[in-house]
């Protein structure tokens, strides 16, 4: 399995989101600071940030049902991580509906959404996109 760009995958990762029945509208255009996960040449996993001055919003981590529970989604998350810190991001924020157990795992802590800055608010994943019950999450992000 590899972690390749996800710029020329847009097609299989909104097939990948749509099975997951996670928003896939309003992606980027060109999937800027996304990854796919590439397995026998099949893309089988995604991830993305947007940034948002020094804060990213993680975006549309999804994995195919037939490989989940192999890390693969661990995998996707440290490349998304890394890919913030290279852009001098400091903390990343999500919203999730279903997986805030898989997130606490990984660092992330539950928050309010005062807490989320005005910028992230008004995206698309905020302001429409997830429903209000979603979980909000932070994870600060620290060079080591």
């Amino acid at each position: 399995m590899e972690i390749k760009a996800a710029q020329p995958y847009k097609a299989e990762v909104v097939e990948l989101l749509s099975l997951a029945k996670l928003p896939y509208a309003d992606l980027p255009e060109t999937l800027n600071n996304f990854f796919v996960a590439i397995n026998d040449g099949e893309v089988i996993g995604a991830a993305g940030v947007e940034i948002y001055g020094s804060n990213g919003l993680l975006r549309s981590v999804v994995i195919h049902p037939n490989f989940r529970k192999q890390g693969i989604a661990a995998q996707l998350l440290q490349k998304i991580e890394a890919t913030a810190l290279d852009q001098n991001m400091t903390k990343l924020f999500l919203l999730t509906e279903t997986a805030p157990g898989h997130f606490e795992n990984h660092g992330f802590k539950r928050v309010s959404r005062e807490e989320v800055p005005e910028p992230l608010k008004a995206s698309s994943e905020f302001s429409h996109v997830c429903p209000v019950s979603a979980v909000v999450m932070s994870k600060p992000l620290i060079k080591l």
